[in-house]
């Protein structure tokens, strides 16, 4: 890589009591760059991206955040940091509306002058600011009064992608973006992850869609039963060797 690593993540090791999810796995992700995260269930992925959102706390080993040693730090001082996940379960509020979901934990409210418990909410500005976003990720809802309990499966996910977009500064990870979505909302996810390529953001992109990967994937790191087994740059040439690397076939080996 050419440019500097905006995510370093030095032999990180995990277990669950008698389980290793995680041993010794290395990585690195630049700005601008898009590292699909491959492996088949139970590899080590969600372990691995919920050490490095701050969700799970690492047994040994390292990660940095544009040189900032951020190993210890929890999900909500992670994503001070300029760090936002989109989880398979989307972890979106249905009771909310779409605008409620995006300011959830940085509620814009005021006059500043009061204590913060008898500031009044700015829910008109949090709607126009929302509505801004959306149009600009291009992402188009048919009612932003709706309850997310009320939308369709691709819907949410696209509420949960746009807040992460619109709120990262460094890093997105998204795991399994697109695993609800028809040809067109995934095509529009992965029309963020290219905006987010052309404004400098990192991106760790979990996917059991090689199509996806290489629509978008810088490199692709596959994992297995905890360790890092493979990293190329993922082309229809390398198809065959990610496979390998994913399912343990003869000649996969730990890098």
């Amino acid at each position: 890589m050419t440019d500097p690593a905006v995510l370093q993540v030095r032999e990180a090791s995990k277990r669950f009591g008698a389980v290793g999810a995680l041993d010794g796995v290395s990585l690195d992700v630049a700005r601008g760059e898009v590292l699909a995260l491959l492996g088949d269930n139970g590899a080590g992925k969600s372990t691995l991206v919920k050490t490095i959102s701050g969700v799970h706390q690492l047994d040994s080993g390292s990660i940095l955040l544009d040189g900032e040693d951020i190993t210890t730090a929890g999900a909500m001082a992670v994503r001070a940091h300029g760090v936002e996940t989109v989880y398979q379960d989307l972890a979106l509020f249905d009771n909310l509306d779409p605008a409620a979901n995006f300011f959830a934990g940085r509620e814009l409210a005021g006059p500043a002058w009061l204590p913060r418990g008898l500031r009044l909410m700015r829910h008109r500005r949090m709607a126009d600011r929302t509505r801004e976003l959306l149009e600009r990720l291009q992402v188009s809802l048919p009612d932003l009064d709706a309850t997310v309990a009320l939308m369709s499966g691709g819907q949410r996910q696209a509420v949960a992608v746009a807040r992460a977009v619109a709120f990262s500064s460094k890093l997105v990870i998204l795991d399994e973006p697109t695993a609800a979505l028809g040809l067109r909302e995934s095509a529009r996810v992965l029309d963020l992850v290219h905006r987010l390529k052309d404004d400098g953001v990192a991106v760790i992109l979990v996917s059991h869609s090689m199509d996806h990967v290489m629509a978008v994937a810088d490199r692709a790191l596959v994992l297995r039963r905890g360790r890092a087994v493979g990293e190329t740059v993922p082309t229809p040439d390398n198809h065959a060797q990610l496979v390998a690397w994913i399912v343990g076939a003869a000649g996969s080996r730990p890098v």
